[in-house]
């Protein structure tokens, strides 16, 4: 099913989700401006762990409302080929997306750690610490939030020429109402 617009719930989340990944890529690289052994690295690994699971939460909501709701559709003018890299760019982000948290989970557990989420409630690992393991999920999360980084770059700059060089409603459609 497809609509003529973005809910504003879908708008909520699109621009909830950009705002939670800088975020979180602002906590992990934040921690590098302090000093080895520094406690507040510690606070910002559970803020980190904290900020991703309510990611996982959102990005779930947010696919479950694409299956029901749908996206608009694409302008007319756009050839098969744009079409098809815009279906590909929004695949490579969900895909990232779903990736990114579920990797973090996997990397919390193997390095022994439980999962809490602001203080409400904690997760304990399921099984026990795996350093090697923990090393390759760590090699492969950082390298899916590198590449989320790159395919938000490239759908940013897609939006923008359809903006200011097409001027079409692609970007519209997913600003707040009233927003040009």
């Amino acid at each position: 099913m497809t609509s003529a617009a973005y809910t504003s719930t879908q708008k909520f989340l699109h621009w909830s989700l950009f705002v939670l990944v800088l975020l979180l890529y602002a906590l992990t690289y934040g921690e590098d401006l302090l000093p080895r052994g520094d406690p507040t690295v510690d606070s910002i690994w559970r803020l980190h762990i904290s900020f991703g699971l309510l990611l996982a939460g959102l990005v779930l909501w947010r696919v479950v409302l694409r299956g029901l709701r749908g996206a608009p559709s694409l302008p007319d003018e756009m050839s098969a080929p744009e079409r098809a890299a815009a279906k590909v760019g929004h695949l490579v982000l969900y895909a990232l997306l779903i990736a990114i948290p579920v990797l973090g989970i996997l990397l919390t557990w193997f390095r022994g750690n439980e999962l809490s989420f602001f203080g409400l409630f904690t997760v304990p690992a399921p099984f026990p610490p795996d350093r090697t393991t923990a090393r390759s999920i760590r090699e492969l999360h950082s390298l899916c939030a590198d590449g989320i980084l790159i395919a938000v770059g490239l759908h940013a700059l897609a939006a923008l020429f359809h903006h200011f060089i097409r001027r079409d409603a692609i970007l519209t459609r997913m600003l707040p109402k009233g927003a040009k």
